[in-house]
């Protein structure tokens, strides 16, 4: 009997998989919990592993490729004399849409839990369809694909402190990459309430950010005379700092730049990333080549997007790929100075603090040390403090 291999949904934010490598070739024989392929998603490589005995037969979908979810990329027969016949059929899918395997399992639906690792339960509930064979139950009383509980075991991760299962080697491999879970069964009785999914990509961005080596540099710069200028012209403050930290950014491509892996991704276009706070969560509406367009029709772009907000109808195309990003809390007169983590995606981020009373503010640069060196930071910080000074630009 011939089986569909596919695409694993490995987070749920994920909608296309890198096939990095098969670990298997057409004919092998396999075991199930076997790693058949290597994925790479947006946070980790992962195994793609046989969910049942058999023999892997073709066509395989084709290494270094993006692969859309849930997309056939390989088959599983039962025995040697189906190989040939498998391989033959017409439909594996190599990364050209091709058609969709079981749906993935719901999200539980309750908003309240008691157990007291539900939140780990939680987090990673989305990743299950990874492993769609059963899993097995031993003495623990633990429902785990044995892949996962030999990962579980490599690892070091207690796999009674991820929920109550069915447990599968993502969930594993997101335990260790999160490192210890927080012992709330010491604490008083508590109830677990689910995050919205906005505030939920929040916290996955910024957990990802984690792993980025970052420094901070601040500096006092003399806001009022740009604010008195954006008053002046009736714009948004926080527009016409962007507009400045856009044009300073276009000076020096390497804030635009981003590491990865395989090197430098050189961006030739500034979309400045803006957070901005609804009450419930921190959106980061973008505005598209804010260094080259002007300041009018950025304008517009800001209203739309605001607009967008207050309705609760921004897009993800509205909000992605922001290359620099800005975080303006100077609204709130109590804040003299802050931090900012630098978004997964971009190399820096300025974080602007309320205006003193002498007119100046703390503005607070985090970067990516992997792109940006200190004397580039600081250089940087110069640069715009001169651009804020004297806004001649203000009218570009």
């Amino acid at each position: 009997m011939k089986q569909e291999v596919i695409m694993p949904v490995l987070s749920d934010t994920m909608q296309t998989g890198r096939l990095v490598r098969w670990n298997k070739a057409v004919g092998d024989a396999v075991n199930k919990g076997d790693a058949l392929a290597e994925v790479e998603t947006d946070k980790a490589i992962l195994d793609v592993e046989a969910f049942q005995d058999g023999f892997l037969a073709g066509p395989l979908a084709p290494v270094d490729t993006d692969i859309p979810v849930r997309s056939v990329i390989a088959w599983l027969v039962d025995s040697r004399e189906e190989l040939d016949t498998a391989s033959s059929s017409k439909t594996a899918a190599p990364g050209t849409g091709a058609q969709a395997a079981n749906p993935a399992p719901p999200v539980p639906e309750s908003s309240h839990e008691t157990a007291p690792h539900a939140a780990a339960q939680e987090t990673v509930s989305t990743t299950t369809v990874a492993e769609p064979y059963p899993p097995h139950t031993v003495s623990d009383g633990v429902l785990a694909s044995p892949y996962a509980r030999a990962l579980a075991q490599e690892l070091g991760i207690d796999l009674s402190t991820l929920g109550t299962g069915p447990i599968d080697s993502p969930r594993v491999l997101a335990a260790a990459l999160r490192g210890p879970l927080p012992d709330l069964s010491a604490g008083p009785n508590y109830q677990i309430e689910r995050l919205a999914e906005v505030r939920a990509a929040a916290a996955r961005n910024m957990q990802s950010a984690v792993q980025t080596p970052a420094f901070q540099i601040s500096a006092r710069l003399p806001i009022s005379t740009l604010q008195a200028q954006a008053k002046a012209a009736k714009q948004s403050f926080t527009l016409v700092l962007a507009r400045a930290c856009a044009l300073t950014v276009a000076e020096d491509p390497w804030f635009n730049h981003l590491w990865t892996p395989r090197g430098l991704a050189k961006r030739e276009r500034v979309d400045v990333a803006i957070a901005v706070d609804t009450g419930d969560a921190l959106l980061t509406p973008v505005l598209r080549d804010a260094a080259r367009r002007p300041l009018k029709e950025l304008a517009e772009d800001w209203r739309i997007l605001l607009g967008k907000i207050k309705r609760g109808r921004l897009a993800p195309e509205d909000y992605r790929g922001g290359t620099f990003y800005l975080s303006n809390l100077g609204v709130f007169d109590v804040v003299q100075s802050f931090d900012a983590i630098v978004p997964l995606g971009a190399a820096a981020i300025l974080a602007v603090a309320a205006t003193q009373a002498d007119g100046s503010g703390d503005c607070t640069l985090s970067c990516d040390h992997r792109v940006i060196f200190g004397a580039d930071a600081a250089r940087f910080l110069q640069r715009l403090r001169e651009r804020i000074a004297n806004p001649a630009w203000l009218d570009t």
